[in-house]
């Protein structure tokens, strides 16, 4: 009997497509697993958590208690193993230290063999560093690269893992050649997002197997600005790449999903610390 219900275990949770999503989990205000969560899951697949880190509230807020959860999260790899899951991707987000970087590998090499790795390389914005990120810790993030199917930085990710000078804008030519050197290891698709230009933010797909194998994506720039935007459009980018959807089609809808969101925030005049309201939008088709 024990050994049936085992084998019951494993074939239920091998059922169906799941995603295992490597992200903080902030309690309020939309942005990392508690967007990512609902988005992928409105999308059809299933998704598994792994912490990073546990906060009350994102890090944009005055005040915010945090639990690192470096410590535990070998857990995941040890409990997961036990019970014989796969996975069809693997979404990697905020990494707060080396140890966690490590253990992204890790988890990679015990469970992606036959997964999509999506890699969202968080580490900076608007020309400078989050706060407790360096070039000592980039330099380690940017040895997952070589892990990932799917990156989806934001343009000072991009410049940064390039080595690019960041700048208030950029061509076609010089985007191009930043995503072929992102693409030179195992990932042949990247979106290079939050790209500025006057009333604008734009992204940049890439697919590098393909003869068109680029496009810009302009979209009108909203009022606030707000934490989780990228969150949202990973989820998106994610969960399509499962669901076996072209990725420059991909990252168009991603692009249209995070603006709609954007855009319904400003109109109901949302502060811009609580992130977008994107739950009204969660009938995404699949």
């Amino acid at each position: 009997m024990g050994n049936g219900l085992a084998m019951r275990t494993i074939e239920q949770n091998n059922y169906q497509k799941k995603i295992a999503v490597i992200n903080d989990l902030s309690g309020y205000g939309r942005c990392s697993i508690t967007v990512q969560l609902p988005i992928i899951s409105a999308m059809g697949i299933q998704t598994c958590p792994i912490p990073t880190g546990i906060f009350t509230n994102h890090t944009g807020f005055d005040s915010f208690a945090v639990r690192d959860c470096t410590d535990f999260l070998h857990n995941f790899i040890d409990e997961w193993k036990k019970i014989n899951i796969s996975f069809d991707g693997i979404l990697i987000g905020y990494l707060t230290n080396p140890a966690q970087i490590d253990f992204a590998k890790t988890f990679i090499e015990e469970f992606g063999s036959d997964s999509t790795v999506i890699l969202d390389p968080v580490m900076a914005d608007n020309g400078e560093f989050y706060s407790g990120y360096d070039s000592k810790i980039a330099e380690r993030l940017s040895e997952l690269i070589c892990y990932a199917d799917i990156l989806t930085p934001n343009i000072t990710e991009s410049c940064i893992l390039t080595g690019k000078r960041y700048k208030s804008s950029f061509t076609c030519d010089e985007l191009t050649e930043m995503a072929e050197i992102l693409t030179r290891d195992r990932a042949n698709r990247v979106v290079i997002t939050g790209i500025d230009s006057p009333g604008f933010v734009s992204s940049f797909a890439f697919e590098s197997e393909r003869g068109e194998n680029y496009r810009l994506y302009r979209k009108e720039k909203q009022h606030n600005e707000r934490p989780g935007t990228g969150d949202v459009f990973s989820a998106v980018i994610a969960a399509d790449a499962l669901n076996g959807k072209k990725f420059l089609n991909s990252v168009e809808r991603a692009s249209d999903f995070v603006a709609k969101a954007l855009k319904v925030s400003d109109e109901n005049n949302i502060d811009g610390l609580n992130g977008v309201c994107f739950e009204k939008f969660l009938s995404i088709k699949i």
